[in-house]
């Protein structure tokens, strides 16, 4: 069983919970029933997708948005590099990869990619030299946005924070009676971050993507539903710039994990 839940980053800079559903698995199929549903209650206008390379979340969004570009989370990606590396040289590829992310551009970090691939053969480590040739092009996508914003959304941790807020509750019930259970309190704690936490720091600064001249990074849209988080604001328009996508793993062995985060959207309230 998972829970899916959907939050966003407003006009303003500031993390918001947008709403919440109970799913079943990670496969293709449950991904595209909850992606129609976001996109039914107004969800548009999505311009990147972060996450650790699930297929069946990749081919949903590939159907459901077409239009959305992939960030493949880069810690996940070192990590399945690193699956391949002998754990005594793990630390040295580790500054190696973490060296074509700190490049200035695109353009430059495809370069030293390059030369790691190089070192990588030098050093006969060979699967992990195709896993980075084959995989770092997917990890470079965060260089068309703002640079600005490039930390925040190269990688999942923005999530991983809550996912661990989550996880704290959920293993102390450890496992529940049925889904609709999971959601309350997934629904209860999310409702609790978001008011506590969030409303007093800014996430991120929205004036880097207004100024940006691509028409890609406009869009709002008037939500009329009830919203049972933040109470009914029937008529009030919510503008979004970024949206965050995440799964709530439950099984029995009470493990939460998260899979996406998606980017640059304008969205509504998205949870009955």
């Amino acid at each position: 069983m998972a829970v899916l839940v959907a939050i966003a980053v407003n006009e303003d800079g500031y993390r918001e919970v947008l709403g919440a559903a109970e799913g079943m698995k990670e496969d293709k199929a449950s991904w595209i029933s909850f992606f129609r549903w976001l996109r039914s209650r107004s969800l548009d206008g999505v311009k990147l997708i972060v996450g650790d390379k699930c297929m069946g979340m990749l081919e949903a969004v590939g159907e459901v948005f077409p239009e959305a570009k992939y960030q493949r989370c880069t810690v996940h990606f070192y990590r399945n590099v690193f699956s391949v590396v002998p754990k005594s040289k793990i630390k040295t590829v580790a500054k190696m990869l973490k060296a074509i992310h700190a490049q200035e551009s695109k353009k430059a970090a495809r370069e030293k990619a390059r030369t790691v691939v190089a070192e990588l053969k030098a050093m006969k480590l060979k699967e992990a030299a195709n896993k980075l040739e084959n995989g770092i092009e997917e990890t470079l996508t965060y260089y068309d946005f703002p640079s600005e914003h490039w930390i925040k959304i190269r990688t999942n941790n923005v999530i991983e924070r809550l996912n661990r807020e989550i996880r704290r509750r959920t293993r102390v019930v450890g496992c529940f009676p049925d889904g609709n259970s999971a959601l309350m309190l997934v629904c209860a704690r999310l409702r609790h971050v978001a008011g506590t936490q969030w409303g007093n720091k800014k996430y991120m600064s929205m004036k880097h993507l207004d100024a940006m001249a691509d028409p890609l990074m406009a869009g709002r849209i008037a939500d009329r539903s009830p919203d049972p988080l933040h109470g009914n604001h029937e008529g009030f328009a919510l503008k979004y710039k970024i949206h965050f996508i995440l799964r709530v793993r439950m099984p029995s062995d009470k493990e939460v994990g998260i899979l996406t985060l998606s980017f640059l959207v304008s969205l509504g309230q998205v949870l009955k």
